[in-house]
């Protein structure tokens, strides 16, 4: 049998990398915490579950795309497949969604710089952060290839430090309960949907195996695999922080202080705010985007909002590094997740083309996706 040529590897790497790079992000210092307060066992099931439903999700919206002969954007897709009345609920939905994942950043921010300068005042580094970020997004700062390599390079390398520094003890995970929280059961649901939340790579992911030549199960496979390789990442991720320290901070990382030589620490700060400002860039951009062509905002509005939207958030109140990722999982995913459902069962009944990434699913799948995502969603409501 005959070895698949160097360049087809290189582009199975590419796309994958394209993938898991775009969903290993910020979510994932949400999980040692939401994973000790539910139980090991209850966070691994939720894991493996969500994992299945986003392999179904990213499939469906890239089918979507494969199938439709023009190019749109989410709110787009939404629009053509859903009705005009869904294109102002999906733009919406999407534009406060970002100005919340912003706030998240800033919250996190806090936390990487108490890492390398304890002595400051957290809110000062907040604002820090947040003017710096806000100042590049308006300055004319395009999307480079280098910010997405600081994103995924210092995630990579502060999970490469962290689980490089847990191998002595991991015989500490056991001292951790295994069995399910039933108070606290449901808190890892909404977290885990959102880190592994990866929709905004798929049409980037679809357009760069269009432009190799490569075909519909390239396109399937690199989808699956971008999907599912964040998953060990994070298992080893999570196991690592449990090695380390078993006062789990919700950030993950701020409980480190005093099991990690500062020398580290102060290392995983440096790193985790440039990829987390490399993050922020990019996400300022993709909303100021929608605000623009889709909303057709004037600038200043869009500069207020983009602006403005996620520190007023924190300075209202929204400063819960868990509740925020609990929100945004729990509610902004799971109705992103709905609205692909739906397209992709629109696009069944009116397309002539059958779907070529993935076979009709019965009533049964589809009442577990829905399941999943009505169980998140009561669960952040009533939290």
């Amino acid at each position: 049998m005959m070895r698949p040529p160097m360049k087809t590897i290189k582009d199975y790497l590419l796309a994958v990398s394209l993938l898991a790079g775009a969903i290993t992000g910020a979510g994932m210092f949400s999980l040692p915490f939401v994973f000790k307060q539910a139980g090991l066992s209850a966070g691994f099931f939720y894991m493996s579950i969500v994992a299945l439903i986003y392999v179904f999700i990213h499939l469906m919206y890239a089918d979507v795309i494969v199938r439709t002969k023009e190019s749109h954007r989410f709110v787009g897709y939404a629009k053509t497949y859903l009705g005009s009345k869904m294109f102002w609920p999906a733009v919406l939905m999407t534009v406060v969604e970002m100005i919340f994942v912003l706030a998240i950043y800033l919250v996190l921010s806090q936390s990487f710089a108490g890492l390398f300068y304890p002595a400051g005042d957290s809110l000062s580094n907040l604002l820090i952060f947040w003017l710096l970020g806000s100042a590049a997004i308006f300055l004319s700062l395009k999307r480079m290839a280098l910010l997405e390599f600081l994103i995924t390079g210092g995630m990579a390398l502060i999970i490469v430090v962290i689980f490089y520094l847990s191998l002595s003890n991991w015989g500490d995970i056991s001292m951790v309960s295994w069995q399910p929280n039933l108070p606290n059961i449901l808190l890892p649901l909404a977290p885990i949907l959102f880190a592994l939340a990866g929709r905004m790579a798929i049409p980037s992911l679809v357009e760069f195996s269009r432009s190799r030549g490569r075909s519909k199960l390239f396109i399937k496979r690199s989808i699956i695999w971008g999907t599912l390789l964040p998953v060990l990442i994070y298992v080893l991720f999570v196991a690592s922080i449990i090695a380390l320290s078993l006062n789990i901070s919700p950030d993950a990382v701020s409980g480190l202080v005093g099991n990690v030589p500062v020398v580290i620490l102060s290392v995983i700060g440096v790193i985790g705010l440039l990829s987390l400002f490399s993050s922020y860039i990019l996400a300022g951009l993709n909303v100021a985007d929608i605000m623009r062509h889709d909303l057709i905002m004037p600038r200043w509005l869009r500069t207020a909002l983009v602006v403005g939207g996620p520190l007023f958030l924190y300075l209202i109140g929204f400063q819960s590094f868990i509740g925020l990722v609990g929100l945004v999982g729990g509610v902004f995913l799971v109705f992103e997740g709905t609205f692909i459902v739906l397209m992709w069962l629109k696009a069944n009944k009116t397309l002539a083309e059958p779907p070529q990434l993935l076979k009709p699913i019965g009533w049964l799948m589809k009442s577990a996706l829905f399941l999943v995502f009505a169980v998140a969603l009561v669960y952040e409501i009533i939290k």
